[in-house]
């Protein structure tokens, strides 16, 4: 009963705005993969590995566009408020999906996915930053929490709307939720943390790579990369990894993708749920890596498996996988009200972007003698398994931290109260 109150509680406007915002968000960046085969065949591209190929491109371009955006997206959201950001990211990835629908050749359609790239790379973090700083400490976990649900719900919209509707559609309607969102904003309000701050230029990023943060912030990206190794790699390509898997069956993407996002999407409420209960961001995400790695071994090694069996496999992968609220919240709580948007905002698109270099090793793998598709994806994803469960051990426990505060040069941390007074 009592987490039923606090889950009433959090159900603000602002949490729902934020929470819709991701869902458009979400469903913008996992088209791609859904109606790659489909929109390349119609651009003309029909051979089995150009399609491999020139999909790792385009899928690339996204990723690299969300890295980009992420750090401009990020300073402004310091600069100029969290608002600021929700407004503008959503119309230039608006738009660059309308465009997408009218693309005649591969170079066209990496420019629309790289700049809907630059656009959705600011709608995550400046959702979470806003959230996290309108509610209270022992609850912002689940205002993130219902932000995050409330998103993974695009990905399965995105995965079902992309299999039953003609691609150029998909697109469109991806711009026509964005345009429409856009008025929902309108009755969302700046967080009282961040305009209570009277000195604009102490939102400096530089201050990133001052006092061991850089180390700090590093690790919080290393943690979120299995996320996207899964999504981008195991779910995406799935048809590819299963050919030389020997599993009785067809595999096809856009059914990987969908249930490994309602995976994904239980898993967020469950993770979050989870740290709650357990008054810890680090445990809960420490459980959801082990048994994340655990699962990818099962559907690499063990022989006999149907398409039914990889199905469910992706859906339980996606639920150890569902700690991306956890994560953000996590990085968010680690610094400052100055340098927090920039924080939370780069560290998902960073993670997102390391998609880019996990696809890159895993193209390059598979095309070494000896290594199978399998195998290939075997080994990327032990390495990112590996590296987050190692940058989980450096990092601090944050549940319970005030968020109040700003980093200063001399790598302390100062009360924004403090900090207001000493300006005056």
């Amino acid at each position: 009963m009592k987490f039923l109150r606090d889950l009433r509680s959090v159900l603000n406007l602002t949490v729902i705005v934020a929470g819709l915002g991701y869902f458009v968000d979400l469903f913008d960046i996992t088209l791609f993969g859904v109606v790659r085969r489909a929109s390349l065949i119609d651009l003309g591209i029909t051979d089995a590995a150009e399609i491999l190929q020139k999909g790792l491109f385009i899928y690339n371009a996204q990723m690299v566009g969300m890295m980009v955006g992420g750090l401009i997206w990020g300073v402004i959201g310091d600069k100029r408020g969290r608002l600021s950001v929700m407004f503008g990211s959503i119309l230039l990835y608006s738009f660059a999906n309308l465009a997408n629908a009218f693309v005649w050749d591969v170079n066209g359609y990496a420019l629309c996915r790289f700049l809907g790239g630059v656009g959705l790379a600011g709608e995550l973090g400046a959702a979470i930053t806003l959230v996290a700083e309108s509610l209270p400490k022992d609850k912002r976990g689940l205002g993130t929490t219902v932000v995050a649900t409330l998103g993974m719900l695009g990905i399965v919209a995105a995965a079902f709307l992309g299999q039953h509707l003609s691609w150029k559609t998909a697109y469109i309607s991806g711009g026509l939720m964005g345009i429409a969102l856009l008025f929902a904003r309108f009755k969302v309000s700046e967080s009282e943390l961040f305009t209570k701050k009277t000195d604009p230029s102490r939102a400096n990023p530089f201050l990133l790579l001052q006092g061991g943060r850089f180390l700090k912030y590093i690790c919080c990206i290393l943690i979120g990369v299995p996320i996207y190794f899964t999504t981008g790699i195991l779910f995406t390509f799935a048809p590819e990894l299963t050919a030389g898997l020997g599993v009785q069956g067809t595999v096809t993407a856009g059914n990987a993708i969908l249930y490994g996002s309602i995976g994904l999407t239980v898993g967020d409420l469950l993770a979050g749920v989870f740290s709650q209960w357990l008054k810890s961001r680090k445990r809960a995400v420490a459980l959801n890596l082990v048994g994340g790695f655990a699962l990818m071994l099962v559907y690499g090694l063990v022989p006999g498996l149907t398409s039914t069996m990889v199905y469910v496999l992706s859906f339980f992968i996606g639920i150890t996988v569902g700690y991306w609220a956890v994560l953000v919240t996590m990085a968010a709580e680690q610094f400052g009200t100055n340098i927090r948007a920039t924080v939370a905002t780069t560290v998902p698109n960073f993670v997102r972007g390391s998609a880019a270099l996990a696809a890159s090793g895993f193209a390059w793998l598979k095309g070494v003698e000896g290594i199978t598709v399998a195998n290939a994806a075997l080994i990327v994803g032990s390495l990112c398994f590996g590296l987050a469960l190692l940058a989980l051990l450096r990092i601090e426990e944050t549940f319970h931290r005030d968020l109040d505060y700003e980093e200063t040069a001399s790598g302390s941390t100062q009360p924004v109260a403090q900090q207001s007074h000493s300006s005056t």
